[in-house]
């Protein structure tokens, strides 16, 4: 099976998708949305769009003064992982593709507005039941959030798949009929 070609025009539609809708939405937040803090409501008090500058990570995760550099430095080695992780995908496998492109495109979605702003990253999206709120993102944490349960359900099945497959993993290949030694070819060495 060939790897390193998992759907090129998937993974990149899909990045490019979120990148392009992260970065509107967050300058239309920037925009719109003030004063900060202020919730705007959409579905009653349900759901809101509040406008945040989120100078750490997901669930307010701050690190002091220098969380913008290293949430920057992870996110980057991230990347780098999911690239890795890309390349080893084999073709047909359009659910990992998938998911690993929502991962990068919003992790993309957010280095970009650390890299752009020390104010942080724009979250703007507020949902919850009265006092009870969830913490306030964007379109990027969405996709982040998708590809990571996506990627991990992906992950699972194969690991799964592969216990099946493996000896004394699959319950049918226990009970099979022996094969007959004249019958199997000689192994050949791979070259």
């Amino acid at each position: 099976m060939q790897r390193g070609k998992a759907n090129p025009p998937l993974f990149w539609s899909v990045v490019v998708v979120v990148v392009t809708a992260d970065v509107i939405t967050k300058a239309l937040a920037a925009y719109s949305l003030f004063p900060q803090r202020m919730p705007h409501e959409i579905l009653g008090a349900t759901v809101r769009l509040t406008l945040v500058y989120n100078p750490g990570a997901a669930f307010g995760l701050h690190l002091g003064a220098y969380s913008r550099w290293i949430f920057m430095a992870l996110t980057v080695g991230a990347l780098f992982i999911l690239g890795r992780l890309y390349r080893s995908t084999r073709d047909g496998d359009l659910l990992r593709t998938l998911a690993i492109a929502l991962v990068c495109g919003g992790a993309l979605g957010n280095l970009i507005d650390r890299i752009r702003s020390a104010a942080g990253v724009v979250d703007f999206i507020d949902v919850g039941i009265g006092d009870m709120r969830w913490p306030t993102f964007n379109v990027a944490d969405m996709a982040v959030s998708t590809g990571a349960f996506l990627l991990a359900w992906v992950l699972w099945g194969d690991e799964h798949a592969g216990e099946a497959g493996s000896p004394g993993g699959d319950a049918a290949s226990k009970d099979a009929a022996p094969v007959p030694a004249s019958s199997v070819s000689p192994a050949r060495p791979e070259i």
